[in-house]
């Protein structure tokens, strides 16, 4: 059943329930299939400890580099934020080289349908702005849906809803030199798992992206 909220925009995500910040040596994207644990924790065996297991002999000869060895070149590890509203309807994440809106499906069209709800242009406008503030002229704009129904039909809904962001965004940016990516993945690269339907809710999602500009 598709249920429709009545929300601020982006300024609420503030007000935060879901915020995490991940040291990441690569930042990939989309590049393989994810499934998220719905109740995350720490794995067995990987908590903190307040001392070291066994004491280390910083002159024993096995840490040193052998003679000639050099160490590698430093490397700035990128930062991902992650922020979500209290319903879920709403994700941002940012790392240091880029930005990244989800909007569940729910709150932009209704069900098994590409047709822009009312409140949509509202979310849609408040992405724009930020993609205004970070001078962005490349956007990808991609769409997903759950596994439910034929692969074939989640790949050409996912891409109808994604054109009708990407258009919404052309007109409120209104910039002839901002370039699209739009693609629609269907049920590719979900982000929760499609057994239940929470899950198969967060999987359901535009996702607006775009690199972090001089603001």
């Amino acid at each position: 059943m598709t249920r429709t909220h009545t929300r601020t925009p982006y300024p609420r995500l503030g007000l935060v329930v879901t915020a995490a910040t991940l040291m990441v040596a690569t930042n990939l994207y989309g590049a393989v299939t994810a499934h998220a644990d719905e109740s995350p924790g720490v794995p067995p065996g990987s908590q903190a400890s307040a001392a070291a297991p066994v004491e280390v002999d910083r002159n024993d000869p096995d840490l040193k580099l052998p003679e000639g060895s050099t160490l590698a070149a430093p490397k700035v590890l990128d930062i991902k934020s992650v922020v979500e509203d209290q319903s879920g309807d709403e994700r941002r994440e940012d790392t240091n080289s880029d930005v990244k809106f989800a909007l569940q499906a729910e709150v932009l069209f209704p069900k098994d349908s590409a047709r822009l709800s009312g409140e949509a242009r509202a979310r849609i406008s408040t992405i724009a702005l930020e993609i205004k503030t970070q001078n962005a002229t490349r956007l990808r704009v991609f769409g997903f849906t759950d596994n439910l129904g034929s692969s074939a039909h989640g790949d050409v809904l996912s891409k109808q809803r994604a054109d009708a962001v990407q258009k919404v965004l052309a007109q409120e940016l209104n910039d002839a030199d901002i370039t699209y990516e739009v693609r629609g993945y269907g049920e590719q690269y979900p982000i929760a798992d499609n057994s239940s339907e929470s899950g198969r809710k967060k999987n359901r999602r535009v996702e607006v992206s775009f690199p972090r500009g001089a603001s």
